[in-house]
């Protein structure tokens, strides 16, 4: 069969059309990842910052407790009075 060995080719207007059409796709595809990086970049600046003053809190809050505990009367080793 002669039809057998002839290939079919799409109309070069079609592809150009296609080619478009994958570009804006990809274009826009870019433009939600850039803005969800972005987010997630504000994201994790603020956990780090937050993270950072917890940090300094906690630290602030056990000085306090060695503290308290170097100036409370008795030893902090002794056994309570009722043993």
């Amino acid at each position: 069969m002669a039809c057998a060995s002839v290939r079919w080719k799409p109309h070069p207007m079609s592809d150009a059309k296609d080619l478009s059409e994958r570009i804006d796709l990809l274009e826009t595809r870019l433009t939600f990842q850039d803005e969800t990086i972005e987010t997630l970049n504000k994201t994790i600046t603020a956990q780090w910052q937050q993270i950072d003053a917890l940090t300094r809190q906690l630290a602030a809050l056990n000085e306090r407790l060695q503290e308290a505990e170097a100036n409370a009367p008795g030893a902090a080793n002794e056994p309570p009075p009722h043993y």
